[in-house]
């Protein structure tokens, strides 16, 4: 079972740009050898930053219309937004560790009180 939801054109203004929390978005094509080298990289973040992070994708080839407004030209290319604004693009193979970072910076783990 997957971390990682799909979403569409109708649900993206719910699922993304009004989420409570930051959401990593996956702008893919099922025949691109990069983003099936990267889906279960996304699958571990997913599960790692669970609660914290929502993680979704975007087939390019099924919605060309969210492909268009949000200028993807490549795949895979990841979006992050929060808040309703982006926060962060990457296109192409990312570095796990950058990616890791920004989403630490955007959503950082929170310290139980007895930890303190």
């Amino acid at each position: 079972m997957s971390n990682i939801t799909e979403v569409a054109t109708q649900a993206f203004q719910q699922e993304v740009l009004c989420a409570g929390q930051p959401v990593l978005v996956d702008f893919y094509a099922p025949w691109c050898g990069r983003g099936n080298m990267i889906a279960p990289i996304l699958e571990h973040l997913a599960v790692e930053f669970d609660g914290r992070v929502a993680f979704r994708k975007v087939n390019v080839d099924d919605e060309p219309e969210l492909t268009a407004r949000y200028g993807v030209n490549a795949v895979p290319t990841l979006v992050i937004w929060k808040d309703g604004a982006i926060r962060g693009r990457m296109a192409g193979l990312s570095s796990v560790r950058a990616l890791r970072a920004r989403l630490e910076e955007l959503a950082p783990a929170t310290i139980p009180a007895e930890a303190r």
